[in-house]
């Protein structure tokens, strides 16, 4: 099997280990290329494995001899679904591959704001506690989370896990999610309920059509002044500007996203610099492990394909 694999660089810096996946075929590597150099690239693939290269309808319907694609991620919204049914190709997603991860970085987010670690931290190496008259000093607030409601919107394994984590730290949680789930120890509420209850506000779900922007200004006012919203799934799931005016006049306390609408984020993002944000680049999912992780599951993925029993498979 003729094999494209895309965005090799969106998966590893020279630390993760592709063997497996190069002993299914032919397999031609690509760090990401530009939009223009993609057709090419795949050109004669059966399989094609991407992380957040688009592949469009135009791409997909140019490509004959295709019949697979597997995402290096859960998400697959930088695939045309569509097209994939209509010329019969295979859409193959990773999913659980960073549940733990995700949920680790979510749940030190929320952690940072609460206590301002990070910015104790960078103050000490200032060398402002040299300064200091007294044992400590107050320089920033902190917050216990224990007691305070945790919001998880979408209730998949992320939002398990977290939910799981903001449980044992003693925080009561509260779920909105689109159907109604089996066994769920928390209280399952509606979205406006959810939003007017949570100190903390945790989004766990896919972007779609139905979810793009579902943090927009209506929303963000049923919001308390005191709450923080985290987003480690999508950053379309957020009008930013609604965001970014919402924390400038001081309707919501802060935001901790390890995601934006546009990526790498652009110089005229609108929460760019905002004393209340903490964004870190895209990494919930990136320790070492979780990528060696994603790669086996990519590769067991197109091996089942291989075999004629497809699995994690999309275009069902």
């Amino acid at each position: 099997m003729k094999i494209t694999l895309l965005d090799q660089n969106t998966v590893s810096y020279g630390d993760i280990d592709f063997s497996e996946i190069l002993s299914l075929g032919e397999v031609s590597c690509f760090d990401r290329p530009p939009e223009e150099k993609v057709l090419a690239a795949c050109k004669g693939a059966q399989a094609v494995l991407v992380n957040k290269t688009e592949m469009t309808g135009e791409i997909i319907s140019a490509l004959p001899d295709l019949k697979y694609i597997g995402t290096f991620a859960t998400g697959y919204n930088n695939v045309d679904l569509s097209a994939c049914k209509k010329y019969g190709v295979t859409l193959c997603n990773a999913p659980s591959y960073s549940t733990n991860a995700v949920a680790q970085h979510t749940v030190s987010l929320m952690l940072l704001a609460a206590g301002n670690t990070h910015r104790y931290a960078e103050s000490v190496k200032r060398g402002d506690w040299t300064q200091s008259e007294n044992f400590t000093y107050y320089a920033f607030p902190q917050y216990e989370v224990y007691g305070k409601t945790f919001g998880v919107f979408g209730y998949g394994e992320i939002g398990k896990a977290v939910a799981k984590i903001a449980s044992a730290l003693g925080m009561k949680v509260i779920v909105c999610t689109r159907r109604q789930p089996k066994d769920c120890p928390y209280p399952v509420v509606e979205k406006q309920e959810l939003f007017r209850k949570s100190d903390y506000l945790s989004l766990h779900c896919p972007l779609t059509d139905e979810t793009k922007a579902l943090v927009n200004e209506e929303a963000l006012s049923w919001m308390k002044p005191s709450a923080v919203l985290i987003n480690t799934a999508r950053g379309g799931l957020i009008d930013e500007r609604a965001l970014a005016a919402a924390l400038q006049k001081g309707a919501l306390r802060a935001a901790c996203l390890d995601v934006v609408a546009q990526e790498p984020m652009r110089k005229d993002c609108p929460l760019l610099g905002l004393p209340n944000v903490i964004v870190t680049p895209h990494v919930a999912w990136a320790p070492a492990q979780t990528r060696q992780r994603l790669v086996s599951i990519v590769a067991d993925n197109l091996r089942a394909f291989q075999q004629g029993r497809p699995v994690n498979v999309i275009t069902k």
